[in-house]
């Protein structure tokens, strides 16, 4: 996630794989979004709330794919009657990194780079690496509190492109221990093994033995017009850069999904764009008004987040054009841990993000069904969780 193309923010990434730069951006030309009075004006109430671990912050770096998908893999522990364990979110992302590298190499460098990433990649570095507790690997190995990847960013771009020009005539054995070298001198050794409530682990057998999840059980599930229905198809967002699939399912099937999914006690990940101006994190809302925003007079945007709105009906047709446009894009991820209505009966996703407590809801917020539609690129959850007629559509 977090590639950038609109109009708002390009300027901060000419790539789609995006750069701690861009994160950065993004997050404050959120802070725009805001109204006065926001949390006065609404009253919401929980109708389903999932336990889930603490907030995180992912600082100045694009791995909101990494802690979205870990603090997933958290509830998931939960769910299975386990006591939570913060997993390291820069293990999966160092580990990703080094793939990701390989495959630029392997694809003569015509492949995103950044800090960017998939909740796959998640899943598919626990079922090759394992994985560590978050005290093991913070990841921040030269001295800041919080993540900051732009200098690691721009080395190991310099580094592959260098590797992929390939001035020897042929490839040393030896450019893959530099490349995951300068990650590790930026993000720390990763431990052979190490000690956790008094017993020695290795990533592996720490993920057998304490995390415990299978990696086979985790479906992602996208919902566009191009591709047959109840079929895979390959994303083509630039930060699925291991070219994996995804189940396509009808849009409002994706509501379906997700609501059959928190109703049965199970979290969701949820993949998309958070760039429109009725996304508001200082106000902790997100929504789809009747009338575009940029139509609004200064009143009107005034107001914006003050209370519950009209909303436009989405249609599957207005969704994919939207992603066609890039108006909706891979920018970010987050985790879907519950619903709650508002004073009118409607009902909101609450929605855990990465980027600290500074907003009204101290790190949460408040996401329309029509939202989540919408602006999702795709969602991740145990196959269990699917409905079973669209489970039976999909053959999981």
């Amino acid at each position: 996630m977090y590639t950038i193309t609109k109009p708002l923010i390009v300027a901060a990434s000419l790539f789609v794989g995006v750069t701690s730069f861009a994160q950065d951006n993004l997050v404050n030309s959120l802070k725009t979004n805001t109204s006065e009075k926001s949390k006065e004006a609404f009253k919401f109430s929980d109708v389903i709330n999932i336990e889930n671990t603490s907030i995180k912050n992912q600082g100045s770096s694009g791995t909101c794919w990494s802690y979205s998908a870990n603090s997933f893999l958290e509830s998931e522990m939960i769910r299975m009657g386990k006591k939570p364990v913060e997993l390291s979110q820069i293990f999966s992302a160092r580990n990703a990194y080094v793939e990701k590298g390989k495959n630029y190499v392997r694809m003569h460098g015509s492949v995103s780079l950044g800090d960017g990433g998939a909740f796959h990649d998640v899943i598919n570095m626990y079922k090759k690496y394992g994985a560590v507790p978050q005290s093991v690997y913070t990841g921040l190995n030269y001295g800041t509190d919080k993540n900051k990847f732009a200098e690691m960013g721009a080395l190991t771009e310099a580094f592959l492109k260098a590797v992929v020009t390939n001035p020897n005539g042929e490839l040393t054995p030896n450019w893959e221990k530099a490349y995951a070298g300068i990650i590790d001198a930026y993000l720390g050794a990763v431990p052979a093994s190490f000690d956790y409530n008094g017993k020695k682990y290795t990533a592996e057998t720490f993920a057998k033995e304490v995390v415990g999840i299978n990696a086979d059980d985790y479906v992602e599930i996208s919902s566009l017009q191009q591709y047959p229905y109840y079929s895979k198809f390959v994303l083509m967002v630039p930060d699925n850069w291991s070219f994996d699939q995804v189940y396509n399912v009808k849009m409002n099937e994706l509501i379906e999904t997700i609501d059959s999914a928190l109703k049965n006690g199970y979290t969701v990940a949820w993949a998309g764009d958070v760039s429109e101006k009725s996304f508001s994190w200082k106000n902790g809302v997100a929504f789809v008004p009747e009338k575009r925003v940029e139509d609004m007079n200064a009143e009107e945007k005034a107001d914006l987040f003050n209370g519950p709105k009209k909303e436009l009906v989405v249609t599957e047709e207005i969704r994919q054009k939207a992603f066609d446009n890039y108006l909706t894009t891979d920018d970010h991820g987050m985790h879907i841990v519950g619903i709650s209505k508002d004073q009118n009966g409607k009902e909101y996703y609450i929605v855990k993000n990465s980027w600290g407590v500074t907003n009204d809801y101290k790190g949460y917020l408040y996401m329309t069904k029509e939202f989540a539609k919408y602006k999702a690129t795709s969602i991740m959850l145990h196959k269990k969780a699917v409905p079973a007629a669209i489970a039976s559509k999909l053959k999981l």
